[in-house]
């Protein structure tokens, strides 16, 4: 027997399964009049968020440049489609103010409103006790609730936290403003999550600071990311279903049709390079650096073997407690020969006094017994003080450094060796992409540990001059 199925009724089906079909049909319904433009990176974001509805992941971010459908697919199609397939889902949407959090709610409550979406999904129906501008809740007592940051959330909980550009970009400069915003997130929306383990979290934005709320979670680990810069700066291999990818590769524009090389182009020239990296190519850190360049840095392929002589400078810089929000303690390992300096070595990690002083003395021991010009270093600040004062007790040859001006100056005195291409980095080392980014971002940036024991080993390499000394240690005043 032949069974047959009306188109429409296929149609039906794969609206229901897909979410980028659905998103399709739902823009005709929320953007009227409009043209839909479809584009594979529209797909990329639908499939990662279907992995969310599946349970396959449950801390999802999503990086895209403003006005790529990003809000249709994430805070009006996905809450719909949730909602649709099970109207017990409970989730809160959050956008950076109420009036946007308002129109996002507007919008997936117009969808689900519909005619379309009833014959879609005849078992899910707002509840006329609970339908207002901010909240949808079904009649199986699932709902949306949008709200906006810093907003109450007491007494409610849902299974599904959706974060929808949650700063505005003026607000990003302001040091308060993002620790206001991280704030919110970690001591009023993460504890609104029903389940920790088992509950999802998706935050959708333009990246707008290096210290912004996707910055400060990638630092935390255990998010899958969907990184979609306006234009490609390196090839990236990007999933676009079960199986299938996109080459996005270097160069390329993500959705030609809309936003072509020109218009980006007029867009970098009227908002400045800085605020285009961040927000359009989801990189706060543009490639080029603010204070030091990467490409001025020379690469070498092999350490090069320690010669009669070289110098070798290990410099700490060192933080004050190993709390989350405090810096790195980071060590830079120099080989110094002539006027060139070679990067051997970085060391960063949030460390307890213990620890760091193990560290310490592990990383003196197999660097010491190889130079006999050899310098340790060690800022005399914070656990720094303490930690010289140990080592000295213990017999080991320190050097304290008293600093006599900002992080700022300190690096600056440097940059020109740096871009004359007198230091040296290996091509790869586990530890160097942290040490790029850093490097970059610098002064800008969240965290400086590393530059600053970098500065502090420049300084020694480059303009070293007898310092007054001091039983078992140096104390150099810089």
């Amino acid at each position: 027997m032949t069974i047959r199925i009306s188109p429409r009724a296929l149609l039906d089906a794969i609206l229901r399964s897909d979410l980028y079909s659905f998103v399709q049909a739902a823009f005709t319904i929320v953007s009227s009049g409009d043209a839909f433009l479809p584009n594979w990176h529209l797909e990329a974001i639908t499939y990662a968020l279907s992995r969310v509805a599946s349970g396959d992941i449950n801390r999802l971010i999503i990086t895209v440049p403003p006005r790529h459908l990003k809000s249709i697919c994430a805070s009006v199609a996905f809450p719909a489609f949730l909602l649709g397939r099970d109207p017990t889902r409970r989730i809160i949407c959050v956008s950076y103010s109420d009036a946007l959090a308002r129109k996002h709610a507007s919008d997936c409550r117009a969808l689900m409103r519909s005619s379309e979406y009833h014959r879609l999904f005849p078992r899910t129906r707002i509840s006329p006790s609970k339908d207002t501008e901010t909240e949808v809740m079904t009649t199986a007592r699932g709902f949306r609730l949008a709200t906006s940051v810093g907003g109450t959330l007491t007494g409610r909980g849902g299974n599904v936290l959706i974060i929808d550009d949650p700063m505005k970009p003026q607000d990003a400069i302001s040091q308060a403003a993002r620790e206001s915003e991280a704030h919110w997130y970690s001591n009023t929306l993460l504890t609104r999550l029903d389940s920790k383990s088992e509950g999802a979290i998706i935050v959708v934005m333009q990246r707008l600071h290096v210290d912004d709320l996707v910055g400060r979670l990638l630092e935390q680990g255990g998010w899958t990311i969907l990184n979609l810069p306006a234009i490609a700066e390196t090839d990236q291999r990007i999933p676009v279903g079960p199986g299938r990818f996109h080459l996005f590769r270097a160069g390329e524009v993500l959705h030609p049709e809309r936003e072509p090389r020109s218009v980006l182009d007029e867009i970098k020239r009227s908002m400045g390079s800085s605020d285009f990296a961040a927000q359009y190519l989801q990189d706060p850190v543009p490639l080029t650096g603010n204070m030091i360049n990467w490409s001025w840095f020379r690469r070498y392929d092999q350490a090069p073997t320690i010669q009669p002589g070289d110098r070798l400078i290990v410099s700490w810089d060192t933080a004050l407690t190993a709390n989350e929000l405090s810096d790195y303690s980071a060590a830079v390992v120099l080989l110094v020969r002539a006027q060139t300096a070679y990067v051997l070595d970085v060391v960063r990690a949030r460390l307890e006094f213990p620890e760091l002083r193990r560290r310490v003395i592990e990383l003196d021991h197999k660097w010491r017994r190889l130079c006999s010009n050899y310098a340790l270093l060690i800022e005399d600040k914070g656990s720094g003080m303490s930690l010289i004062q140990d080592l000295r007790r213990s017999g080991i040859y320190t050097i304290a450094i008293k600093p006599n001006a900002d992080k700022v100056i300190r690096a600056n005195a440097h940059t020109a060796k740096i871009e004359a291409g007198a230091v040296l980095v290996p091509q790869h080392a586990p530890w160097l992409e942290d040490f790029r980014r850093e490097i970059l971002a610098f002064p800008k940036g969240r965290h400086n540990d590393q530059v600053d024991a970098l500065s502090q080993a420049l300084e020694r390499a480059f303009s070293f001059q007898p310092a007054i000394a001091a039983t078992g240690s140096y104390i150099v005043r810089r």
